[in-house]
């Protein structure tokens, strides 16, 4: 009984710590987009995309049209409310509150916070500005959380029906950008385009937990890389037996598929197993099966 006890004690602990790292984080992400739009976005009248990106063209067409000057708050929750229920529904409630903090933290700091202008020029401004907000997004992801939005359905489609989210998120970003173009300004929108294509590339750089790489491991332990994957990545492999074409001798290949963020661990754990083992890794374009997927909390 005292050692559950121990345990019970020590993973509260680690939780408690994990949301202490967390939130601060996530602060820190929600500070630097609102930033952003204040800066680069409003500057350059850009459309960021997804949530963020709505409402800032809806606030231009009730200013444009009916002269109504809305705050950024009151659109940007309406928006994200169908989104903040496919997470807490099909997500994670832990993931969703704390994506909830970032969405609530982000509209209200855009609408306190004074705008600057850094720089006129509308191409530094689209590719700086889409680094920036990719950096951003990046942090909130890595820290198990979202800016909202469309990241939600990215995520949800991502996990539940193996499509790749960031696609659809350029789906959705390109008729924010149609709809922008058509009621507004065309170089506005395609100034858009190089804001988002700098943001999606960020984002990809950075966090990898929907990419996957496929290992070809010929070696002659098997069973204990098998072990290596399984115990890393909680992902299974497939033993295949061959012959090489030097020695002519019985050779090994061990194919599994982990994460992209799980790759290198995994690569270094294998050669600590077998030091003689040829490692080829592959970028995995798509994947159709069951595929271990960390849950979110």
């Amino acid at each position: 009984m005292r050692v559950k006890g121990e345990v019970k004690l020590k993973n509260g602990k680690k939780l408690r710590e994990s949301l202490i790292v967390r939130f601060p984080v996530v602060s820190l992400a929600s500070l630097i987009m609102a930033m952003n739009i204040n800066t680069f976005v409003h500057t350059g009248g850009l459309l960021p995309g997804g949530a963020s990106g709505l409402t800032l063209l809806l606030q231009e067409v009730f200013l444009k049209y009916f002269h109504i000057s809305l705050p950024y708050t009151l659109i940007n929750l309406l928006i994200n409310a169908f989104p903040v229920y496919i997470g807490f529904r099909f997500i994670g409630k832990k993931f969703t509150l704390l994506s909830c903090w970032v969405i609530i933290l982000t509209s209200v700091l855009t609408d306190v916070l004074p705008a600057h202008m850094i720089t006129k020029d509308t191409l530094l401004i689209s590719i700086f500005g889409g680094l920036i907000n990719g950096v951003a997004i990046s942090i909130c992801l890595i820290m198990d959380a979202t800016s909202g939005g469309t990241d939600f359905i990215g995520i949800y489609l991502s996990e539940k029906r193996g499509v790749d989210s960031f696609n659809i998120t350029l789906m959705i970003n390109g008729c924010i950008l149609l709809a922008g173009g058509l009621l507004f300004d065309w170089d506005k929108a395609l100034y858009s385009i190089i804001f988002q294509y700098a943001s999606t590339g960020a984002i990809r750089m950075l966090y990898r937990r929907f990419q996957q790489h496929t290992l070809f491991i010929v070696t002659n332990k098997p069973r204990e890389v098998c072990d290596v994957i399984s115990e890393l990545s909680n992902h299974g492999a497939t033993i295949l037996e061959g012959e090489g074409s030097y020695e002519h001798c019985e050779r090994n290949v061990v194919y599994s598929i982990v994460s992209s963020e799980e790759s290198s661990k995994v690569i270094t754990a294998v050669k600590q197993a077998d030091e003689s083992a040829f490692v080829n890794v592959i970028k995995t374009e798509r994947l159709n099966g069951r595929f271990y997927q960390k849950p979110n909390d």
